[in-house]
């Protein structure tokens, strides 16, 4: 038997809700929102398709998650991947250009919460997402907001990636290659790396022992004369800190240096080191690599 009009009616009508709540539904899931180290609310509508990052490590962390091509521009010291090298730079990611990032459309800008244009750019309406990995924790925590924003099921697959890296960077490690005393420096300063801080965290994992404890931060600027006090086993410098160790006062006397236990790495190395995000598994291995060589009875 035929349906009665009054039917036929009904039948469209309920169709009609249906493709509207799926309509709906689906709108619902693509909305996004997330949380910044500021504890503001960023909401978007779908997951942005332009983003413009100001810190290194959120860049590497975006192309981590496979969004590589959503990034529209980046701060001046952003150099991986090498596809990145060819985005357009906005400036230093403390005060960047703002009428550039502007020009870039962005539909959000992810930035550390110590830059200055936070404000700025959210007064001209552009999201802005704060966040400052400095901790293992922090890394794994940014991760996975990253990952809420760009719409990505399981953000934490590459975290369970730099965990096992690490991991497997310390059990490469001899017995006699664990216990040093070890002074990490960041930038000339000198600025080391401390107990607390991402890069603490790993050489801890490394069975090193940090000279710096965390009570003075996670990257305290030092008067020389502490190192020369402490006395390392051995020092990890970057490439800007490897000129004039010796100039400093009372660094003639430091033991890992007069018997040549240093490890002075490069430039891209340095990258690697200093860069809370995907890398870290990768700094984990310079780490042990260095830890290693300089071990007791290691091949210097």
């Amino acid at each position: 038997m035929k349906p009665t009009p009054v039917k036929r009616i009904l039948i469209v009508v309920a169709v009609l809700l249906a493709l509207l709540l799926l309509m709906s539904s689906l709108a619902q899931a693509q909305a996004v929102q997330v949380t910044d180290d500021r504890g503001r609310v960023i909401k978007l509508a779908k997951p942005p398709e332009r983003i413009v990052t100001l810190l290194p490590s959120l860049a590497e962390t975006v192309c981590a998650l496979g969004a590589c091509q959503r990034l529209v521009g980046v701060d001046r010291y952003t150099n991986w991947p090498d596809g990145v090298k060819q985005l357009p730079q906005v400036g230093g990611g403390l005060d960047p250009n703002i009428e550039a990032v502007v020009a870039l459309r962005p539909d959000v800008v992810l930035m550390a919460t110590s830059s200055r244009a936070a404000d700025r750019l959210q007064a001209l309406g552009i999201p802005v997402v704060a966040l400052e990995p400095k901790t293992h924790a922090d890394v794994r925590r940014v991760l996975g907001k990253i990952g809420q924003l760009l719409g990505v099921h399981d953000a934490q697959q590459v975290w369970r990636g730099i965990d096992a890296g690490v991991a497997a960077a310390a059990q490469s490690l001899p017995p006699a290659a664990r216990g040093l005393r070890v002074y990490f420096e960041v930038s000339p300063g000198p600025f080391g790396a401390g107990e607390g801080s991402f890069i603490g965290e790993t050489l801890a994992r490394l069975y090193a022992r940090n000279i710096l404890p965390a009570t003075l931060g996670p990257f305290p600027k030092l008067n020389p004369e502490y190192v020369v006090r402490a006395d390392p086993d051995l020092i990890m410098v970057g490439a800007r800190s490897a000129q004039g160790l010796l100039a400093r006062p009372g660094w003639d006397r430091l033991r890992a240096l007069r018997d040549g236990r240093l490890c002075q790495f490069s430039a891209e190395e340095s990258d690697v080191l200093i860069r809370p995000g995907p890398r870290m598994a990768e700094a984990a291995r310079l780490m042990a690599a260095c830890l290693q060589r300089h071990a007791p009875g290691g091949a210097r």
